[in-house]
């Protein structure tokens, strides 16, 4: 039992690796190909892929020599990549800049059918920060930009998951205008707390549209913290899940470790995650 949980974790790409320009996040280019060896060394079976705006058709997922490399070192190192999180989506919103509609379009094709190629499985595309939804005529410019991609989603089995800062009743109302089969929720532990809402309340109004789960502790209103030190209340959040019937992954956004001192802090946090997970089954 305790295999099957621990081949559902994963860790967001660039955890293992110096920070990039400071940046919490951000696809480690001078580093990718390790984080692949040191993470299966340390029992982690699952890595979420990092795209950013900047550089974006520069990164190995965007060409076809890179994908072979990834597969190559993948299955090298037993380090499964089964999501992408699309930072770059929320640094250059198609639905917010009407300019490049046209441009950031055509590359949201060309991320679905790399993700298809490799079978990457879902797509989280963040609707926060830069990204977050501002006004009804975003809203109606998001959904009709990705209606336009629906029949490619289904075609390569690849999924759009979505992180919002909507509330539980809105978040509900949001994606019950997608469809399941193309569309779901990346529903992050972390932000939630920041916001303060209650976990019970957002996985009761939305819980069954949940595909991925990033596992991150936030102060309330705040940044985030090591796990277990932030406002995050796990015991409900995995209570809920394991009601749920939740068989998706549980990917590591996790606080970024003040000695340098990546693969040790990963470890730690593995340690937690599992551990709690173990005890749920």
């Amino acid at each position: 039992m305790k295999d099957l949980i621990q081949n559902r974790i994963g860790f967001m790409q660039g955890r293992l690796s110096p920070m990039v320009d400071g940046r919490i996040q951000a696809f480690p280019k001078d580093h990718w190909r390790r984080e692949l060896r040191d993470a299966g060394q340390i029992g982690l079976a699952l890595m979420e892929w990092t795209l950013d705006q900047e550089g974006l058709r520069e990164n190995p997922l965007l060409s076809s020599a890179g994908r072979a490399e990834i597969q190559r070192l993948s299955s090298g190192f037993g380090v499964i990549v089964p999501s992408v999180t699309g930072d770059c989506f929320m640094q250059a919103p198609f639905y917010k800049l009407p300019q490049a509609r046209e441009s950031l379009l055509y590359d949201l094709e060309a991320i679905i059918q790399a993700c298809g190629s490799l079978s990457i499985k879902y797509i989280v595309f963040p609707l926060v920060d830069a990204g977050r939804l501002e006004t009804p005529d975003q809203v109606k410019d998001l959904r009709a930009g990705l209606a336009g991609v629906e029949p490619l989603l289904r075609r390569l089995e690849v999924g759009i998951v979505f992180e919002s800062d909507y509330g539980p009743q809105e978040l509900a109302r949001f994606i019950e205008e997608f469809p399941d089969d193309c569309f779901g929720i990346n529903y992050d532990i972390g932000n939630s707390a920041s916001f303060g809402f209650r976990p019970e309340e957002e996985l009761g109004a939305y819980g069954e549209r949940v595909r991925n789960v990033h596992v991150k502790d936030r102060l309330l209103g705040g940044t985030t913290v090591p796990l277990g030190c932030g406002a995050a209340d796990f015991e409900t959040v995995f209570s809920a899940l394991l009601k749920l019937c939740y068989s998706g992954n549980f990917i590591l956004q996790t606080a970024r470790a003040s000695d340098d001192d990546h693969l040790g802090a990963i470890r730690r946090y593995l340690d937690f995650t599992l551990q709690f997970l173990t005890r749920k089954a």
